[in-house]
């Protein structure tokens, strides 16, 4: 009877326990689209037909909440790593040291593997060490170098190249499409700086950002005549999302914006910081000085400051060490002035990620998912397990959970059972194995 049941659970343990790496690379593909700055809402008022079908032939969220920092390199991060950001180290757009006050803007940190390669192994090369071809097209993240391990193929985006050209969109469309159909890629992540820009310039509530979304939506149609085109309708996922939202900036003289040097003197008091960067700021005070610029700034309207132990759990952005000892997240529509008014901006984000304007939007569609499904709101940590299953690799430790996104797939998350089943049965084998 022991032997019979020994067999059992051997046949069963090798049925389920198959290499993973050799299943995806006979499964599907994925490709993950990411356009900045798209609120969850910006397709609820203006004309948007193929992201409507998208609804009727995938899987919608209502909305996906970013992570704090609602930044665009924290975010991207965090969704191709599916870690907080104290755990990922990516806390801000810009990449900063606040022992020697370099600044470098957010383009330029595209190739610098320094500021990204902190041990958390982002999608891209945990897929590639499991055998599987992988590459970014402009997404955040995948210029850089992970233990000295490039990503198998990048296009970095250049500062100054056009986001908004959308006779390159299309080009962009087929040059991902050739990857998969000629190539072989199983993961591509492409990139696309709007709506954040015309977001930022014109306001949320402009009509050039509704033509921008509109120009999303012909994309997306494009996108699909172009899976047609590559015959991959039947080996395909995409899932199609972005960052953060975009809200208002309210303006002076119709409110009193913040200007943080009416209430501390920076150059006394601090020895550096980043503010007139939109709703969030960060400073370090000079020697025993803390305290005083804590209470300083607690006395500013229109926003709430916090040292770096006593921020909210919630937050997850207390563990890193980038972070400094201060931080300011302006109420809602407010920007941080350092010392004077130079803020140009009429939309913007970095605000705290509970507010309805700073969540996303999220569609997915491929053979793996579900069709006319509409999924409740989540964290977007949880695309990173969502991904790893469809391309049925072994994730990386991550915070998110694959039981939060699985009743999108058809399947319900098989692998992740048939994982957990092996390890159970291994087990099982181990304990008859000492008897």
């Amino acid at each position: 009877m022991r032997l019979q049941l020994v067999l059992f659970l051997t046949a069963v343990t090798c049925t389920a326990g198959r290499p993973l790496s050799k299943a995806a690379r006979n499964g599907n593909k994925l490709l993950l689209i990411s356009f900045d700055g798209f609120r969850w809402d910006y397709d609820q008022d203006v004309d948007t037909p193929h992201l409507d079908q998208l609804t009727k032939d995938g899987v919608k969220a209502k909305y996906i909440t970013p992570p704090m920092l609602t930044m665009t390199s924290p975010s991207h991060f965090t969704t191709i790593t599916g870690r907080w950001v104290e755990d990922h180290g990516v806390v801000h757009n810009i990449m900063f040291n606040t022992s020697t006050n370099l600044k470098v803007p957010h383009k330029q940190t595209l190739t610098r593997s320094e500021w990204w390669d902190n041990g958390a192994l982002p999608l891209w090369i945990t897929a590639q060490n499991q055998g599987l071809k992988t590459a970014s097209f402009f997404y955040p993240g995948g210029g850089a170098k992970y233990g000295g391990q490039a990503v198998n193929r990048v296009l970095v985006e250049e500062p100054g190249h056009p986001d908004d050209n959308e006779t390159e969109w299309r080009q962009n469309i087929d040059t991902v499409m050739s990857w998969f159909s000629e190539e072989d890629f199983h993961l591509v992540t492409l990139y696309y700086g709007e709506p954040d820009n015309v977001g930022h310039a014109k306001g949320p509530d402009h009509q050039d950002r509704k033509t921008i979304i509109q120009q999303i939506d012909r994309t997306i149609g494009y996108l699909r005549e172009a899976i047609s085109r590559h015959h991959l309708n039947n080996s395909l996922n995409v899932i199609i999302t972005s960052d953060h939202g975009m809200t208002t900036v309210k303006k002076w003289p119709q409110v009193d914006e913040i200007i943080i040097n009416k209430y501390l003197n920076l150059l006394k008091l601090t020895s550096f910081e980043i503010f007139d960067y939109g709703g969030f700021g960060i400073l370090t005070p000079r020697p025993d000085r803390e305290q005083e610029v804590f209470a300083a700034l607690s006395n500013a309207p229109n926003m709430t400051v916090y040292k770096k132990d006593q921020l909210p759990k919630s937050f997850h952005m207390a563990k890193t060490d980038r972070m400094p000892p201060i931080m300011v997240f302006a109420d809602l529509g407010f920007n941080l002035n350092s010392r004077f008014i130079v803020y140009i901006n009429k939309g913007d984000h970095g605000y705290h990620n509970g507010e309805m304007d700073m969540k996303f939007f999220f569609r997915a569609f491929g053979p793996d998912f579900k069709t006319n499904y509409l999924s409740k709101p989540f964290d977007s940590i949880h695309i990173y397990p969502l991904m790893c299953e469809l391309l049925q690799v072994e994730p990386a430790p991550h915070n998110g959970s694959l039981t939060v996104t699985q009743n999108m797939l058809r399947s319900g998350g098989s692998s992740m059972i048939q994982r957990s089943v092996t390890l159970l049965l291994s087990t099982l084998l181990y304990a008859l194995h000492v008897l």
